[in-house]
């Protein structure tokens, strides 16, 4: 390559580390063109980069991002994909693809901030419930109390309620 053309992949891929907020390594020996350009249809339906990269440039451009810790899940023939909103959903999209389809491709760790996530870190990152149910989940257990809180108040005027209920049906009969 020439030294302008690699320039601007460091650059492409350091402004990409720069913005991401989780990045995958996968392997990717063993799948055809049309499965890569499938996979890679699929994660942009997502807003989610994924790039076929040289090592020695992937380095460069960490070291340049300031997240050197990539080198670390960096190694032989790589591809990344780069996530910049809900990291679970990266990783679920990916672990999916590759169940779903049935490929050969091997998720070899990921980066997650600073922090390097192994493998199977990542592949308990993709069975994580989504932000949006998590959310949802927390909210119903916030709301656990305050409806035990209604049904301990209420109950005493249920049963008021149903003696009452009881008595007038007893005068009409």
């Amino acid at each position: 390559m020439l030294k302008e053309k690699k320039r601007q992949i460091i650059d492409k891929l350091a402004d990409d580390l720069s913005g991401s907020t989780i990045v995958i390594a996968t392997g990717y020996q063993g799948v055809t063109a049309r499965e890569m350009t499938e996979l890679r249809r699929t994660l942009a339906d997502t807003g989610v980069n994924y790039h076929v990269i040289k090592n020695t440039l992937a380095c460069l451009a960490a070291q340049r991002a300031g997240k050197e810790k990539l080198a670390n899940i960096i190694d032989g023939p790589t591809a990344l994909a780069f996530g910049y909103d809900d990291v679970g959903q990266v990783a679920k999209v990916i672990n999916r693809y590759v169940k779903s389809t049935g490929l050969a491709m091997q998720i070899k760790g990921g980066l997650l901030g600073e922090r390097v996530l192994s493998a199977d870190e990542v592949i308990v990152l993709a069975n994580l419930p989504s932000r949006n149910e998590l959310i949802s989940q927390l909210i119903a257990e916030m709301q656990a109390p305050v409806r035990r809180l209604h049904n301990v108040l209420s109950s005493p005027l249920v049963g008021l309620y149903n003696v009452l209920q009881a008595r007038i049906q007893d005068f009409t009969e």
